[in-house]
């Protein structure tokens, strides 16, 4: 598989241009299931109640104020569905997070886009707010609407740690989206190197599919990723074919 980014040819037939390749196969960044879209909220203040816009700006005491007038406001939700923690999480008010979480907030409600709040603090990347959550009980397997778990917003992050927190807490490395992608596939698509290396090293299965049958060194050709190529070129199958036949060669010829 050495000579995958260096040798030339002729394309199978109907394999002529990336092109093509895109329309039967599809590129991740051009749906809009990627775990790495915008991470934070759009904050409008007119749909914001009290003790939403408190927590959005990490005022501690007022969020205190309203809870002991209103402990029913604890899991109140906006116009997006988004609780006092969803938006202390995503804009990394700790010390909210910690006050929410004491006072026996529920941690795992979604939010308008299925996402709970540990996954908000894993996209905008709040480790802080993570190690929060994670040690009072958050569950990091939930999935948001498109089949994402905390540990597939993490990969697309630069942030190792807190994908090694989450595999502390025993998240699901193998859990696939509604692509059929794992977080390996997922950071292999985002060429998020030192994921890979990092998910590879904790045993994340190489051999894994999306659901065009394609497999983790498929997706390193078809998205150029050189590096991550030859990390994974010695151990997984390179005459595996994906759904129409293609295999990983193949796919290095239609990228050149």
């Amino acid at each position: 598989m050495s000579k995958l980014f260096s040798e030339k040819g002729e394309l199978p037939s109907g394999l002529s241009t990336r092109a093509s390749d895109n329309r039967v196969a599809g590129t991740w960044r051009e749906r809009e299931t990627s775990a790495s879209s915008q991470p934070g909220y759009h904050i409008r203040d007119r749909e914001l109640r009290k003790i939403h816009r408190a927590a959005s700006v990490g005022d501690v005491a007022e969020v205190e104020k309203i809870l002991r007038r209103q402990k029913s406001s604890l899991n109140k939700r906006d116009k997006r569905k988004r609780t006092p923690l969803h938006l202390a999480c995503a804009s990394g008010h700790h010390e909210v997070v910690t006050l929410l979480v004491e006072s026996r907030c529920h941690l795992d409600l979604y939010d308008s886009e299925n996402r709970t709040a540990l996954m908000k603090a894993v996209q905008c990347e709040k480790e802080e707010c993570v190690d929060i959550l994670l040690e009072h009980g958050a569950d990091p397997d939930l999935t948001d609407s498109h089949g994402n778990t905390a540990l597939h917003h993490a990969v697309c992050g630069h942030r190792v740690s807190i994908a090694a927190k989450l595999l502390l807490h025993h998240a699901n490395m193998e859990a696939r989206n509604k692509e059929g992608l794992t977080p390996l596939l997922l950071a292999i698509k985002e060429n998020k190197q030192p994921m890979v290396e990092f998910l590879v090293q904790k045993g994340a299965n190489t051999h894994a599919f999306d659901k065009m049958k394609r497999n983790a060194l498929m997706l390193a050709v078809n998205y150029e990723s050189t590096n991550i190529v030859r990390l994974l070129e010695q151990g997984t199958d390179a005459f595996s074919e994906d759904i129409v036949g293609r295999t990983a060669e193949t796919y290095a010829l239609a990228s050149g």
